[in-house]
């Protein structure tokens, strides 16, 4: 039986970066076990994770076989009739082959293929002991870590995210002779800084984790993570209120920490008037601390700092705490009282003079071009024109605030609130704010009307002026985050429920776009004309229509890249991807359409006739395409000359009958529903009925047929992408 002993490998450095740290750790994890695995040593998981803090990196599994088991190998030597001479001697071939396998030719074993039998060396070697092993193991992990510039000390050669300075190997009870970066393993780590600043010996790779916790060192990541959980929401309760925990500053309060002890501060009540966003955002961004708010969510003077060190005198911390703060809420302040003094609507007039995208002219040119779109949308959902006119030429201008110079994330909420300073209505506040929503990755969307539609507009400009100067999206680089622009768009679309003509609205955005690109103004009706003709849209001076025929037309594209972001967007719902192609082929002009679709098609799956209809689908699409003839799109009932044939001719004109008005107002399940109610008649039909008879005139009326069928077969979807 294989001896399974438990491996501890411990990197022991200088502070390592605080945002890399998680992902070195995974990283000098995953290199181990695939070293190991690599080399077929059986290794026993069990719930192994990485460890690591501030000061080291850890692998500890629970088992790991002492050696490899037996290598076995295979080397193919030559044919028989090639080996062997007429009387059955070796030739210099079969000694050659022989001699380099070490054996008499006589010891080798034969096997056969297509070719005929041949001879073959099989050897089987013990395998290396594990503890043999380990430095390339070693090695190999160290030299696959993503340290894009490794730091260097002394006069070495060799580098590392940080100095290294101790290194603990044990596999079972025994030290492993190995070394990495000029140091050589051993059993003893080392605790924390000032609460056990001398070495810890490890006796076993099972007693590291105790051993280090002794030392005032908690190594592993989830459990340091939740005692800061924990002594923060103590210490805001004992404050009496909750803390504000955000993932992100949590887990870099993780990686500063390895014996994390709460204390609680606060400052002055008069920095409350300042947003609180700004407060929040200088506590958690440059000093790491936890808010604490109020019961109704609102910041109070609290908030909550974390300590790597259990303080004899916590007066002391917490005092340090708050002077480094004052100076940054002193400044907030500042900045805020100058730009209430100065007023939002005042701000605009520096748009003019920055540069929004060289081609695409200032950011006073974009909020124009946003504002126009805004109200045109406005009218179509009814929301007010003349709210969403307004928040739109307010929305940008907290661009030009202290505020805003200060703390970039602010955008749209510093607006938010000189809207409400300066009397805006409330709902022309909100929209100012509500407009850069969904802000990341499963953040909300707008929640107003005005804002939902400001939110659209937005990025309707913005998708449709980057493709038009050149930006679309390559490999990583996307500068204008169209990726994000496009889902955020599609998200407020389907997720208000709003039924926009897509197409129509980038055909409008894209038009504006390349009318500031070529400096063309709206009112010159006869350049305007002639730009819209270059571009393949139809303009008569106040519509705006769109060839979307034309292949590889701007909109077109841009219409592709937003369903390629909501190809995801679905996926992530465990949409199907051939459900998501059905209805995407048909590129409906809503998305909210789109969503309905989508959702019809995968009750329409469901169904026992689904695939057979799918697959019929497909088998019409071929015989339609492979029929090079102008097909009719009547059918000749006295050309219906098999009993097949004119039931299903009857069963379709039914259906059409059936399903016209719940297609009119979108009741794709119910269409689904009735269509599946054909598949006995379409199974009869190919069945009993060929198509491509002699007969040119019953050819071509069955194909009219099939077309009818297939027209309002794929009239939800494509349906045929159903079929496997």
């Amino acid at each position: 039986m294989t001896l399974m002993q438990p491996l501890l490998i411990e990197l022991g450095t200088e502070e390592l970066p605080v945002k890399a740290l998680p992902g070195l750790a995974q990283a000098f994890f995953d290199g181990v076990m695939g070293a190991l695995e690599k080399r077929g040593v059986l290794i026993e998981r069990g719930d192994a994770k990485p460890l690591y803090s501030p000061r080291r990196l850890a692998v500890l599994l629970p088992g790991v076989a002492s050696e490899q088991p037996e290598q076995r190998s295979e080397v193919l030597g030559p044919y028989l009739n090639i080996a062997l001479d007429a009387n059955g001697a070796p030739t210099r071939a079969l000694q050659g082959f022989a001699a380099k396998a070490g054996v008499a030719w006589d010891a080798l074993d034969k096997t056969s293929d297509s070719k005929g039998e041949r001879f073959v060396h099989r050897a089987v070697t013990p395998g290396a002991k594990t503890a043999d092993l380990l430095q390339a193991v070693l090695d190999e992990a160290l030299a696959g870590m993503p340290i894009p510039k490794p730091m260097r000390w002394g006069d070495h050669d060799y580098g590392f995210a940080r100095p290294l300075h101790w290194l603990v190997a044990l596999l079972g009870n025994d030290v492993v002779n190995i070394g990495a970066l000029g140091i050589r393993a051993g059993r003893n780590s080392r605790g924390h800084r000032f609460h056990h600043a001398g070495e810890v010996v490890i006796e076993s790779p099972n007693a590291y984790v105790d051993a280090l916790y002794a030392a005032h060192v908690i190594v592993d990541a989830d459990a340091r993570r939740a005692r800061i959980v924990a002594e923060v929401e103590t210490a805001a309760h004992a404050a009496g209120g909750n803390a504000r925990i955000d993932a992100d500053n949590l887990e870099q309060v993780n990686c500063l920490n390895e014996w994390p002890v709460a204390v609680t501060c606060a400052f002055e009540h008069d920095f409350l008037a300042v947003p609180q966003e700004a407060l929040i955002t200088t506590m958690e961004t440059n000093q790491r601390f936890f808010p604490v708010l109020d019961g109704n969510g609102k910041l109070s003077e609290y908030f909550i700092g974390i300590a790597n060190i259990a303080s004899k005198d916590p007066d002391q911390i917490r005092k340090g705490y708050e002077r480094v703060i004052r100076p940054r809420f002193a400044d907030a302040r500042f900045f805020f009282d100058e730009d209430l003094k100065q007023g939002l609507e005042a701000m605009g007039a520096g748009l003019a003079s920055v540069t929004y995208q060289a081609k695409l002219g200032s950011v006073a040119d974009k909020v124009a071009r946003v504002a126009d779109l805004a109200e045109r949308i406005a009218r179509q959902l009814d929301v007010e024109p003349w709210m969403a006119d307004r928040a739109a030429r307010l929305a940008k201008n907290d661009l030009q605030s202290r505020m805003v110079n200060e703390f970039p994330e602010l955008q749209g909420i510093a607006g938010r609130h000189y809207a409400t300073v300066a009397g805006e209505p409330s709902e022309v506040a909100l929209a100012i704010d509500e407009a850069y929503q969904p802000r990341f990755g499963g953040d909300d969307i707008a929640l107003s009307p005005v804002g939902k539609v400001l939110a659209i507009a937005e990025r309707l400009d913005t998708l449709a002026g980057g493709f038009a100067a050149g930006l679309k999206p390559t490999g990583n680089k996307d500068p204008f985050a169209l990726r994000r622009n496009a889902l955020g768009l599609a998200r407020t679309i389907i997720e208000s429920g709003f039924n926009l003509d897509l197409w129509a609205l980038l055909a409008k955005a894209t038009f504006q776009s390349h009318l500031a690109i070529a400096k063309v103004d709206l009112s010159n009706r006869e350049k305007a004309a002639e730009l819209a003709k270059k571009l393949g849209f139809v303009f008569d001076g106040s519509n705006l229509g769109l060839k979307v025929e034309i292949p590889g037309h701007e909109v077109v594209e841009i219409y592709d890249f937003i369903l390629d972001r909501l190809r995801g967007y679905y996926a992530d719902k465990g949409v199907p991807t051939a459900q998501f192609n059905a209805v995407a082929e048909l590129k409906p002009a809503s998305l909210y359409d789109f969503d309905r679709r989508i959702d019809a098609i995968g009750t329409f799956a469901q169904l026992p006739e689904a695939a057979a209809l799918a697959a019929a689908n497909k088998r019409i699409g071929n015989i339609l395409k492979k029929s090079n003839v102008s097909i009719a799109e009547t059918i000749d009932h006295a050309l219906l000359t098999e009993p097949a044939e004119r039931a299903l001719a009857e069963a379709v004109e039914a259906v059409y009958a059936e399903t016209g008005r719940a297609l009119a107002r979108g009741d794709y399940v119910a269409v689904l529903a009735q269509l599946a109610r054909l598949r006995p008649q379409v199974d009869a039909f190919f069945e009993q009925v060929m198509v491509n008879v002699e007969d040119e005139k019953i050819r071509h009326n069955r194909l009219a047929l099939l077309r009818r069928l297939a027209d309002r077969l794929g009239s939800v979807a494509a349906i045929e992408h159903l079929s496997t």
